[in-house]
């Protein structure tokens, strides 16, 4: 599984998690495909805009790179029937695995919610809040999207701080929970007051 680095922030934040009585308990997810996941996202999010592509208005759309929104509904129209439902299998498979960690803690405090993570509760519905937790500096902006080679990303000079989060992620249908620990931590990093100049 791909793994993104933990910055200070997020070590930060698990430090946090302990002061508030809170107690972290380590789990661990078996090394699968879930990026394959996207295929039901895709196919299901082309089927609501179905409509919109079938009458070329996608190509108004602004971000046209290769990842973004207008292909994936451009190319869920040629999925597989079989790929559909093969996918479909697996996220039964992922959400059995899901509950079989819930059933070992309450939540899971991940790094802002990307990659693996990300695919996982768009698939199960597990419920996620995501908090500011700190800043981080960088020296690049960064983007969801496939680089675009015409417009690569601004560079930073000096590096400019911006706000880095963490995300918990819940019980299905235990939002409550959710919420209260939200709470619980955002108060604790002391964070949620700073805002840009003119902001």
């Amino acid at each position: 599984m791909h793994e993104s680095p933990a910055t200070d922030v997020d070590r930060a934040a698990l430090d946090t998690v302990k002061k508030v009585g809170m107690v972290p308990v380590e789990v661990t997810i078996p090394d699968w495909p879930y990026r394959s996941l996207q295929l039901i996202v895709a196919a299901e999010a082309a089927a609501a805009f179905e409509d919109l592509t079938l009458t070329h208005g996608v190509d108004q759309l602004k971000m046209q790179t290769p990842d973004a929104w207008p292909n994936a509904f451009r190319e869920a129209r040629f999925l597989s029937a079989v790929d559909f439902v093969q996918t479909d299998r697996f996220r039964r498979k992922v959400a059995q695995e899901m509950s079989r960690v819930f059933s070992q803690v309450d939540m899971l405090l991940v790094p802002s919610l990307r990659d693996e993570i990300l695919d996982i509760t768009n698939a199960t519905g597990h419920p996620s809040l995501t908090l500011r937790a700190g800043f981080i500096e960088v020296s690049e902006a960064r983007s969801d999207w496939d680089p675009d080679p015409a417009k690569p990303p601004a560079k930073f000079s000096p590096p400019r701080r911006v706000p880095h989060g963490v995300t918990l992620i819940g019980r299905l249908f235990d939002e409550g929970r959710l919420g209260s620990a939200g709470l619980a931590l955002e108060r604790s990093f002391g964070v949620a007051d700073q805002r840009p100049p003119g902001f």
